[in-house]
This record gives C-alpha cells, structure tokens and sequence, in this order.
C-alpha cells in the first residue's frame, strides 16, 4: 500500500497549467513540522516535499490560501519516469483549525 497522511502549510505554490491531454495540474512545496515519538524520545519532525494536485482537486486546490494547515492525503511516485526524485501526489485535503506549525 502506498498512502501518506500529513499536516502541512502550502510554502510555495505555481500556477494551473495543462497537460498535452487538457489535464489540469498544480505544482506546490508542502512544508511539514511537529513532534514525533520514536523509541521512547520526542523528535522534531520537519521536511519539505515537492507535491502535486491533478485533476479535479487542482481548481480547489489552486484556490486555497497558502496561510493556515491542510491534512493532505496521497501517494508518493517518481517525479518522472527516468527519475529517483519523489513526489508526493495530493489525493485530498482539507483545513485544519490548529494553525500552530
């Protein structure tokens, strides 16, 4: 299985463009913090991750202000075929009221 779940800002944004296919697509970088437990200590967890909203969810996405936490659900993939980078791919979103990062 490959789904990932996380609370994240929207650091950086682009504008909708268009696949050769007409398919609507947003590139963004997603920025994460909080504090995780693993063997028993707290951990600062903080990462930045290149995302991606296509179709359907692009339009809300793309009207989504960059201020305020989202709980994103998707998928990681390469970032293309011959690529090892990855990506994560935005599935679903939706606001969170704790805005503390």
């Amino acid at each position: 299985m490959n789904q990932l779940q996380f609370i994240a800002l929207i650091a950086e944004r682009d504008a909708m463009r268009y696949t050769p296919a007409g398919m609507p697509i947003v590139n963004a970088v997603l920025q994460h913090r909080s504090q995780q437990m693993e063997a028993g200590i707290a951990r600062l967890s903080e990462f930045e991750i290149s995302a991606i909203a296509a179709g359907e969810i692009s339009g809300r996405f793309s009207q989504t202000p960059l201020a305020g936490l989202y709980q994103f659900t998707g998928f990681l993939n390469k970032k293309s075929r011959n690529s090892k980078s990855l990506v994560f791919h935005i599935i679903d979103f939706s606001a969170v009221a704790d805005s503390s990062i």
